[in-house]
């Protein structure tokens, strides 16, 4: 699987701004069918950094209503990606 498909996005939120302050962890939503490896892996060609751990989870999409209609979000699955210590990913260079 291309290592472009696998990484989504990257996600900005005050936990994991907090999680890249303290403990050098990153947050990314990935592609749902991937494994551990296979996110460690297009994170190390992507960004050229050591990873050590990968954490997933899989996220159960929301129920929302509008009106009479109700509907269902997609679910999507979260990588928390902890990086070995001096190595950074700079997630602010496209603003």
């Amino acid at each position: 699987m291309d290592s472009r498909r696998i990484i989504l996005r990257s996600l900005f939120t005050e936990k994991s701004t907090r999680q890249q302050e303290q403990s050098n962890q990153f947050v990314f939503a990935v592609d749902p069918g991937a494994n551990k490896r296979q996110i460690a892996d297009a994170i190390e060609e992507l960004f050229q950094v050591k990873v050590l751990n990968v954490r997933t989870q899989n996220r159960m999409g929301k129920i929302h209503s509008m009106g009479r209609f109700s509907g269902r979000r997609a679910d999507w699955k979260k990588a928390i990606v902890t990086l070995a210590e001096g190595d950074a990913i700079e997630v602010y260079e496209n603003l």
